[in-house]
């Protein structure tokens, strides 16, 4: 516990540094090279601070042009993690309450990054829809269909909003698996153990063209699923 509340008292004031510096940089950068920049270098200095590696495989998997990336969610480790390793510039489909923390909600609007309400199905397909707008840009795109954190490592029921997202985007998604964020930072515990977290990128999905519009969106909800499940530590 003590080690998680000196990590903190770093972890709080570096993250209110770069979240001003990365704003001030959007001033000057449109591309959002510079605040991805900022992002991972943020990202990869909060992992060292608590002594996390991170490694990737199936990198080779990776088509060319935007993705959607779909990944489970076991901890606040796994933003650091596709942050720090993902080998590709990515936008945050986040809850919208992030975007409400002073200085760093708005540092994530500079950075494009989508909020999501989740209280609200009709925004909550608005903010999907910004997502698909983001895409079309070109733009890569990573959020977490459970919606929300795993308390046991297990897969939760799968939020209906990315596969719609999907089908608008007409772009592959990509499952990912992250292993081991939930042992460097249990769930429900304000405690921090170092580690390594591993993740790993998963061969390409696209629904069949033929499928009808819900039935694209089960099929794609399945298929990203059993996937993810197939690697999953317990």
């Amino acid at each position: 516990m003590v080690r998680a509340y000196l990590f903190l008292a770093v972890f709080v004031p570096l993250t209110f540094l770069f979240s001003v510096s990365a704003i001030i940089a959007t001033l000057f950068d449109s591309s959002g090279r510079v605040y991805a920049w900022h992002a991972r270098l943020w990202a990869r200095l909060t992992l060292a601070l608590n002594g996390v590696t991170v490694t990737v495989t199936g990198t080779e998997h990776l088509p060319d042009g935007p993705v959607i990336f779909m990944s489970n969610h076991q901890s606040n480790f796994d933003i650091l993690s596709l942050l720090a390793a993902m080998p590709r510039q990515i936008h945050w489909i986040a809850k919208k309450e992030l975007f409400e923390i002073p200085v760093f909600g708005p540092s994530m609007r500079r950075g494009g990054y989508i909020p999501l309400d989740r209280s609200d199905g009709r925004k909550a397909l608005q903010s999907m829809s910004e997502a698909a707008a983001t895409i079309h840009q070109g733009k890569s795109v990573v959020l977490f269909p459970e919606g929300t954190r795993t308390t046991d490592g297990n897969l939760l029921p799968f939020k209906r909003g990315g596969f719609i997202l999907a089908r608008k985007a007409a772009v592959p998604v990509i499952p990912v698996t992250i292993n081991g964020s939930g042992r460097v930072n249990p769930a429900g515990q304000i405690i921090l153990y170092s580690g390594n977290i591993h993740l790993t990128l998963h061969p390409p999905l696209v629904a069949p063209p033929e499928l009808r519009r819900s039935e694209a969106e089960n099929w794609m909800m399945e298929a990203v699923r059993k996937q993810i499940e197939s690697v999953l530590e317990h």
